[in-house]
């Protein structure tokens, strides 16, 4: 049952008259009763807070007998059979072999310079992680990229990052507010002289910007023709920032690789088929903090299959559409991103919440 301190009302203006019941409150009364809070505890939680008892009976019958009620419950019974659907997913997931490691915790297969067919017909096609090694060895940026090599091919090129990430508790939410430009060296000695932390990062949010800024990187990182289509203007996302950067839990509307060139990366991964565990509030993000899971509070992802993957230089991990994912910065670390894949990856057309769920 959702709290009744999540609504917002008017305090009882008097100890003889009780207080309204408002609209805020009805809503909380339709939102429990769909999440299957039975009437009698939903009748005592308003009397507690100061309702009238015949008031409370009143509201509660009302809301049973709305035909409104009845036509959001009709909606209720088949997100459920949906989730019905994504619980088979998710358990026969769970039953495939290779996937548990001799701790007995899940784990991401890892496979070597993975062929084409492959590695589309078994992952990219069928939504399932991996990370291929051998895949990239050949990028220039393998061998030269460095701190002093950004400097003295990109040192006085103006970049785009994010600041001020660990006073925004919403900070990937507010990215746009938290743009700030500056030269691509002095960002670079921020990095070099700062410990852990998340309140500066340049990410694929910064790359309008930054991919004319430091072109002069990007043919150090070709497309990787076995996978990519190397004709598309998707040319890849520069990501750059120390240890201690933080990519909140959330999923991606298209299918990603992770090309992981200086430093590691941990991420966790959460089947797209646990998506009703994971308490999506708002487009395609989570509430939970996946750095420190508050099982007393999001009881829910206890059911979620979580899968940790530490991702060193030189590996590629493919990131399945619709795949929940936290990424923390072990080290000062690069990465690039790809979407433009040989085949279609366009899922945005069908996806319509954007909004508040």
């Amino acid at each position: 049952m959702n709290t009744a301190s999540n609504v917002s009302r008017e305090a009882a203006t008097s100890e003889s008259v009780a207080p309204a019941i408002d609209d805020a409150w009805r809503r909380w009364i339709a939102e429990n009763l769909l999440l299957d809070a039975s009437p009698d505890a939903l009748h005592a939680v308003l009397v507690q807070h100061g309702f009238a008892a015949h008031d409370a009976s009143r509201e509660v019958d009302a809301a049973l007998a709305s035909p409104y009620f009845q036509g959001g419950a009709r909606l209720r019974n088949r997100v459920r059979k949906r989730d019905w659907a994504l619980s088979v997913y998710s358990a026969l997931g769970r039953m495939r072999d290779g996937t548990t490691g001799t701790d007995g915790n899940v784990v991401i297969e890892r496979r070597d310079r993975l062929p084409r067919d492959v590695f589309f017909n078994e992952y990219y096609c069928q939504n399932r992680p991996v990370v291929i090694t051998g895949a990239f060895d050949a990028w220039p940026a393998r061998t030269q990229w460095n701190f002093d090599y950004f400097r003295a091919r990109c040192g006085d090129c103006e970049v785009e990052v994010q600041f001020g990430r660990d006073a925004d508790a919403n900070y990937e939410v507010n990215q746009p507010q938290l743009k700030r430009t500056m030269r691509f060296g002095d960002y670079i000695d921020l990095i070099e002289s700062s410990g852990p932390t998340n309140d500066f990062y340049m990410t694929a949010n910064n790359t309008s910007k930054n991919r004319a800024s430091l072109a002069a990187l990007w043919a150090d990182a070709p497309p990787i023709v076995e996978y990519l289509d190397g004709e598309s203007l998707d040319s890849g996302f520069f990501w750059f920032g120390p240890a201690g950067t933080k990519t909140p839990l959330h999923h991606d509307l298209t299918n990603n690789f992770m090309a992981q060139v200086i430093g590691r990366k941990r991420v966790t991964l959460i089947p797209m088929s646990d998506t009703p565990h994971v308490y999506n509030h708002l487009h395609c993000y989570s509430q939970v903090d996946a750095s420190a899971v508050d099982n007393a509070q999001f009881p829910a992802m206890q059911q979620a299959q979580r899968i940790e993957c530490t991702l060193e230089p030189g590996e590629l991990l493919f990131l399945p559409v619709g795949w929940w994912h936290y990424v923390e910065g072990l080290d000062a670390s690069v990465t690039m991103t790809f979407i433009n894949f040989l085949k279609p990856n366009d899922f945005t057309r069908t996806y319509s919440t954007y909004h508040e769920l």
